[in-house]
């Protein structure tokens, strides 16, 4: 299917555009700054905030409207990152909230959908990086798995 004809699908069902995106944006790193986990791990990253915003936007804009504004490397980016299962975790909660609190319901689910596709992704290519190879459903925990992780990817849907 052509890349325009799926954009106006992904907008008649879901009402996205870049208005949505960038309250989403911005809301969602407000809330990461302010976090007790998150926040040290992007201030000690992001040099500028509005360069890393106007990034970010244009990041979501073509994972959500297949818009083919962003041309990076995300993975290379977050590999080398002190991060988890845990940060991701976080990760996910705050974007899941922001996405229920700012957007419609069709449109926060594909958000969400996405977010989670991305975290496990990124998840995966830290692991691998720090010389690990989860089994299928299994978490990175730099320090070993807390008791209560179970193993099995967090599913934040589910609480």
């Amino acid at each position: 299917m052509d890349t325009d004809l799926l954009r106006a699908d992904i907008v008649a069902r879901t009402g996205i555009d870049e208005a949505m995106i960038e309250r989403l944006v911005h809301g969602f790193y407000a809330k990461v700054r302010k976090d007790v986990l998150l926040g040290p791990v992007f201030e000690s990253r992001v040099e500028d905030w509005n360069v890393h915003l106007v990034r970010m936007c244009r990041f979501w804009s073509s994972v959500a409207l297949l818009s083919g504004a962003y041309s990076g490397n995300p993975m290379a980016k977050h590999v080398r990152l002190p991060v988890d299962a845990a940060h991701f975790d976080r990760w996910l909660t705050l974007f899941e909230a922001t996405a229920a609190e700012l957007c419609p319901p069709s449109a926060a689910v594909h958000f969400v959908e996405r977010a989670r596709r991305i975290a496990q992704s990124l998840e995966l290519g830290i692991a691998v990086t720090a010389g690990k190879l989860p089994a299928r459903g299994q978490r990175f925990y730099r320090d070993g798995a807390p008791a209560s992780a179970q193993g099995e990817y967090h599913d934040n849907a589910s609480q």
